[in-house]
């Protein structure tokens, strides 16, 4: 049977918690900008901490990318536990598509990175048995008390959520927050009744969005 030292399993004191913290938060800004091959020294430095002091909280770039990857798990769960307890089953529905999807946008270029990682599979497969379950509820309570059709399956909500944030991801440099006006149309054709047609965010022009589009397809050739 292996031991387990006492000192393994004390809490960080306060500054190593902030330590971590910063890591992290500048681990996910470094991937999201540069990939995958950027190097622990670079988010070392990007922290503004020590590459020995990384490296205690962190061996090596893969528990790296797996503690990122598992900090939006939790913090996704907790959206959708949050909206699920929403006294109004519409916007709770609704709060948790545009909560999700505002990280989505911002931080494709973390998710795309993290996909990369050799972790991906095994926590992806962790995510969704603990956040399906919940969205499901989201939906079937929204449905049972009439206001999204009937016909909306959890893997629909999936589809959508990833059609949305693959725009969203690629123009939110050029134009943040348009993905707002693609959720409004498509929430228009989900509920079942309204008086009238939502109010869209601006659509900040075509020609915009598709020079985004191209601009941004350029820069990741």
């Amino acid at each position: 049977m292996k031991c387990v030292s006492s000192a393994s399993l004390r809490p960080l004191r306060a500054d190593a918690v902030r330590n971590r913290e910063k890591i992290l938060r500048a681990a996910a800004w470094v991937f999201a900008q540069r990939g995958l091959d950027a190097t622990l020294d670079e988010i070392a430095d990007a922290a503004e901490v020590g590459v020995a002091t990384l490296y205690r909280r962190f061996p090596d770039k893969d528990a790296l990318v797996a503690a990122l990857f598992e900090n939006s798990i939790n913090e996704f769960a907790a959206i959708a536990e949050r909206a699920r307890d929403m006294h109004d089953s519409w916007e709770g529905f609704v709060w948790f598509l545009e909560e999700a999807l505002d990280r989505q946008c911002v931080n494709r270029g973390l998710r795309d990175v993290v996909v990369g990682s050799p972790y991906a599979q095994e926590i992806m497969a962790s995510a969704k048995a603990r956040i399906v379950p919940v969205v499901m509820d989201l939906i079937q309570r929204a449905q049972r008390d009439g206001y999204l059709r009937a016909d909306l399956v959890e893997a629909d909500v999936s589809v959508l959520e990833m059609m949305i944030s693959s725009l969203g991801g690629e123009v939110n440099q050029f134009a943040p927050g348009l993905w707002r006006r693609y959720l409004g149309i498509i929430l228009d054709g989900l509920v079942v009744q309204r008086e009238a047609p939502s109010e869209l965010a601006p659509s900040q022009g075509g020609e915009l969005v598709l020079n985004a589009l191209h601009a941004s397809k350029h820069a990741h050739a």
